[in-house]
């Protein structure tokens, strides 16, 4: 470590300005514990003239440098770190010893399988993995491993011979372990107890959830288990409840497209519809949306299946039909709390959609969220369900479908001049395009993170009459982009174009448009 790394304070001690990674010797490291480390908020570096660097918090952290001298048989010099930037060197650095869960696996050997039936308990910190049982770690490895991959989901899979485990990063499943089908049940039933399920029933379905700390990070789990016909599969939806709600500007929207619905959601009234699949990122476009109009004048209330962030000044009604609280039942009474804005989270039924458009009639500002393949779909939908064309034209503001795209990997991205069957498809014909490769970076996948691509439909005074005499999506459609509607394809091509993504990835996630 150089020397201007560190600077005095008044205390007589030296503070250094940053904890790289390669400060650290993971041999000296690895003679002490998490526990130990994380209790006293001490990191310990590496040698330098004879003498083992240690980073600490403060003054109350000097009592644990006698056990540091004494395991690593250096006299010991303090220096002075933050404590956010001690316990993120922390959780990096025992990332880093921690076994993957493959080398948990193959740690195992007979007996420790057959002796697979004892009773568990949560680890405050699944970082902490060192006195815990195999299985135990397995399940702790593959949560720890994907959070660190960026993983939304975990799928166990169980087959005649093999159990497969397969992560989805980016809206795209991947494998990554295969355990001994040996173990399968063991699996399962760890999996159970973390969730407060049955583990003796195995022939229904059950759902449950997990709140777990990963290195710090506050996760929430969604647990799904079904019975098939080689043993219960599970599939565990991970997500980060104090995780930051992305800005409107940062989901993929065009300038343009972040106006206009800036603009109706100053609006006191109407409903906002966002469509798309499961997985299109409906939700975090929500959030979005209702976070960039919170203040202290508005009353915002939600009503959710589930809540998956917690978001602050806003009121959050979690949906359980077990108990009657429904979309439908939820939304009649949040409008009895005198709110400015409600969103629903998914509008199912006739009777949450006629709830939904009486209050957007009667001074409220509603968004909910449909499944219907893009914007027309979502006006002839609500007809379907029963509600009146009339209510239908005069309450819906606006329709935005949206689609989830890869974003290429900027590391190892690779520009190529595109074919000419390409180039058709785009309305200027680009001179490059970039493909994906792979590198470290990017876990191989040549991708690295997601964004949106968008279709914005605002019903003008021209559309307001085709709906009222019933006509159907395509027509819909048809007049939408007649007006300059930019199809969720045409969206696409513009961020292909731009190196954003792959035209590959945009025609993935549209092939029902490109049909």
């Amino acid at each position: 470590m150089e020397e201007e790394l560190f600077e005095p304070t008044d205390k007589g001690f030296h503070r250094i300005r940053e904890i790289k990674d390669e400060y650290i010797d993971p041999a000296i490291l690895s003679k002490l514990t998490l526990s130990f480390v994380k209790k006293n908020l001490i990191m310990p570096l590496r040698k330098k003239d004879g003498h083992l660097i240690v980073a600490i918090a403060g003054l109350k952290s000097i009592f644990a440098l006698v056990e540091v001298e004494r395991v690593s048989g250096l006299p010991v010099r303090p220096v002075f770190a933050d404590e956010t930037q001690i316990l993120d060197a922390i959780n990096r650095s025992f990332d880093r010893l921690s076994g993957s869960a493959q080398d948990v696996i193959e740690g195992m050997n007979v007996e420790t399988v057959e002796s697979l039936s004892t009773v568990w308990e949560e680890p405050k910190d699944l970082i902490d993995l060192a006195d815990e049982g195999p299985i135990i770690k397995l399940i702790n490895s593959l949560l720890f491993q994907a959070v660190k991959d960026r993983a939304s989901d975990i799928h166990i899979e169980p087959y005649e011979k093999e159990v497969e485990v397969r992560y989805r990063v980016d809206g795209v499943l991947y494998p990554v372990l295969t355990p001994p089908r040996s173990i399968q049940e063991a699996l399962v039933s760890r999996v159970k107890i973390m969730a407060g399920l049955d583990i003796a029933e195995k022939r229904l379905p059950q759902d449950g959830k997990i709140r777990l700390l990963v290195a710090g990070k506050d996760i929430y789990v969604r647990v799904s288990i079904i019975p098939t016909s080689y043993g219960e599969r599970v599939v565990l939806r991970l997500l980060d409840r104090k995780g930051e709600i992305i800005k409107l500007a940062n989901l993929g929207l065009n300038p343009e497209q972040v106006a206009c619905l800036e603009a109706l959601l100053s609006r006191t009234s109407g409903i906002i519809l966002v469509t798309g699949p499961t997985g299109s990122g409906k939700t975090t476009t929500l959030y979005s949306a209702i976070s960039s109009v919170n203040s202290t004048s508005r009353n915002i209330i939600t009503v959710e299946d589930p809540v998956e962030y917690q978001l602050k000044g806003i009121g959050q009604v979690h949906v359980n039909p077990k108990i009657g609280l429904t979309f439908a039942s939820g939304l009649r009474s949040i409008l009895r709390q005198d709110p400015d804005m409600i969103m629903v989270g998914e509008i199912r039924d006739r009777e949450t959609a006629e709830i939904a458009i009486q209050a957007s009639l009667t001074g409220h500002l509603v968004l909910s969220t449909l499944h219907t393949n893009d914007t027309a779909g979502a006006v002839t939908r609500l007809v379907d369900m029963g509600i009146e064309p009339f209510l239908v034209a005069s309450s819906v503001s606006g329709v935005l479908a949206q689609r989830l795209v890869r974003v290429l990997c900027e590391k190892c991205r690779e520009e190529y001049a595109p074919e000419i069957e390409e180039a058709r498809l785009f309305k200027t014909r680009p001179t490059r395009l970039w493909r994906p490769t792979g590198c470290n970076r990017c876990l191989d996948t040549g991708y690295l993170g997601r964004t949106g691509i968008f279709e914005f439909l605002i019903p003008g005074p021209e559309m307001r009459p085709m709906i009222l005499k019933n006509q159907d999506a395509d027509t819909l459609r048809r007049s939408a982009v007649a007006k300059g509607m930019k199809t969720m394809m045409d969206d696409g091509l513009e961020k292909a174009a731009a190196g954003v993504t792959s035209l590959e990835e945009v025609l993935r996630v549209t092939r029902d448009e490109a049909d």
